[in-house]
């Protein structure tokens, strides 16, 4: 008995706590969060609903492209221009650069690749522009350039003694040699693309037929499929890069082809495409100002008048980064980079008086706004953010249709340009999901101009799938550094999401937890470096 009375002001105080904590949830905290809260729901339902317009619409239009076959690539008549131009002899002089930096395991299957294209080699100048920092690299570049030329291919290595302007200031550099001003037209490819030695043949045409036709774009391939076999490429490398392949396939598979069909205009990707020198010159060349110098060029020479055309039977084969930290730099530069150059050019594209007003729409809304912006905010805050806050808010409704049925639709359109990783759904919006955490970060930066806003990382190459595997085998040796493997804000998201899904599975009224359970897994496989292949610094 003596004991119990002994206890009894213990327990009588945790009692107090404890209603006093569930008091101040209930009566303070639930009517401060509750308002704010729903008016998250009703902005993220807003931009939900903006975003399935956008895909429902690119679908409409694909399908009817595909159906009638009225591709824009398609209106030309590609083989009578090839036969011409052979009768006639008339053969452009074409200037391809290859802009490069330490890239010690790609640079001989770029050069290799763009050296044995099919053009008569007095017409073809082919141009290495190397920022390499590792002089040995450099020697070596150099000696695999001259070793071409003994072959009788017209290649010019040019270096520079500073990195200004990144790739924007070398391709830029490379424009004012001399030998440029003779050249009607520049192909550019990044050092881990190959391109088949038809390329020339299959785009160039295009350009010869129509003055007004300013860019050719060719898309990436990186995965192998019964129309087109291309070889050491790493899309099956790991089940990132798989990963990747889908959200690439639908950019290109539709974006890129609905903006070529329809309004003539889409983003530059960078690389595998050819250039018409004197709309390069019209849009004020290349510009540095943001870490997006391709597209910065695309805006501005469609704002000029200047038309493009998407090929998309033409595939170029190229490398994904198969590590998280490169994949990571990489979706940085390509989240940040629009958002800024939307902040920079907004007002140009309002006022510009050589477009329609429906292509200003275009720019501005479809193509910056919602896919730039809104896309990777209404993943991460809506599906990141509020469902996980709703769960331990009850007071507050979460409409089924916007959470549920909207983002199902948008899965399905976007997966069905890969059918052959249609098994790979859950996988592939988990981690969409991790990576609109960065996504969404580094659009704020660009649009805030933030610190990161011009960093420019460049993507790690790891040259062919054996060399990966190998690289994949060293890093399971125990060695390797573990601070290079955890990421800290994956594993606060992680541990977020498991309070949420684990209160929801006790507490909760609906099945959110589900979701909740398997998205805290993949934060935290991420979170402790368990994706893609890993090489040790």
């Amino acid at each position: 008995m003596r004991n119990l009375l002994l206890q009894k002001p213990e327990v009588s105080a945790a009692v107090d706590v404890t209603g006093s904590l569930s008091y101040g949830w209930e009566h303070i905290i639930i009517p401060m969060i509750a308002p704010l809260l729903s008016i998250a729901i009703y902005l993220c339902a807003g931009m939900s609903i903006m975003l399935f317009v956008e895909r429902v619409y690119m679908a409409i239009v694909i399908l009817c492209v595909k159906l009638l076959g009225k591709k824009r690539s398609t209106e030309y008549k590609l083989d009578d221009l090839k036969e011409d131009l052979e009768r006639n002899k008339s053969y452009p002089m074409v200037l391809i650069q290859i802009p490069m930096y330490n890239e010690m395991e790609v640079y001989k299957l770029s050069i290799g690749a763009v050296c044995a294209l099919s053009w008569p080699s007095d017409r073809l100048i082919v141009q290495v522009l190397d920022d390499s920092t590792n002089e040995v690299l450099r020697a070596l570049v150099e000696l695999e350039c001259q070793k071409w030329v003994e072959k009788g291919v017209n290649v010019k290595y040019e270096t520079r003694n500073n990195r200004n302007g990144y790739k924007a200031g070398a391709l830029n550099e490379g424009m004012q040699k001399p030998y440029v001003q003779k050249c009607e037209f520049v192909a550019i490819f990044d050092a881990d693309f190959q391109p088949d030695t038809d390329f020339l043949w299959r785009t160039i045409p295009y350009l010869l037929e129509n003055p007004k036709l300013g860019l050719v774009q060719a898309r990436w391939k990186f995965g192998k499929d019964d129309n087109i076999v291309i070889s050491q490429i790493n899309a099956d490398e790991c089940l990132m890069t798989r990963l990747q392949e889908m959200s690439l396939d639908y950019h290109f598979s539709v974006e890129q082809e609905v903006g070529s069909s329809m309004y003539s205009f889409f983003g530059f990707n960078g690389t595998a495409g050819v250039w018409r020198i004197q709309t390069v010159n019209d849009a004020d060349g290349w510009k540095d100002r943001t870490t997006v110098e391709d597209m910065d060029l695309a805006v501005r020479a469609s704002l000029k008048g200047w038309k493009f055309v998407f090929v998309g039977d033409l595939a170029v084969k190229n490398e994904l980064p198969s590590t998280f930290k490169a994949y990571r730099y990489q979706q940085h530069r390509w989240s940040c980079g629009p958002a800024n150059l939307f902040r920079k050019m907004i007002k140009e594209i309002i006022f510009c008086e050589r477009v329609t007003i429906w292509k200003k729409f275009h720019i501005i809304y479809q193509f910056f706004f919602v896919r730039k912006i809104v896309a990777h905010w209404v993943t991460f805050f809506f599906y990141g953010i509020v469902i996980p806050v709703s769960v331990l808010v009850p007071e507050v409704h979460l409409p089924k249709p916007i959470a549920i049925y909207i983002p199902a639709t948008i899965t399905i359109l976007n997966v069905l340009c890969t059918p052959r990783s249609m098994h790979l759904l859950v996988f592939w919006i988990l981690f969409e999901n991790v990576m609109s955490l960065h996504r969404s970060k580094a659009a704020i930066i660009g649009l805030l101009e933030g610190n990161r806003v011009n960093e420019w990382v460049v993507t790690e190459k790891l040259g062919n799938t054996s060399k990966q595997k190998l690289n994949a085998k060293i890093s399971k040796q125990p060695q390797s550094r573990i601070g290079e493997r955890i990421h800290v804000l994956e594993l606060i998201m992680g541990m977020f999401m498991l309070h949420c899904g684990i209160y929801n599975l006790l507490y909760g009224r609906d099945h959110f937890f589900v979701y909740l359970l398997l998205q805290a897994g993949a934060f935290f496989t991420i979170g402790f470096g368990h994706v893609g292949t890993f090489v040790s610094n």
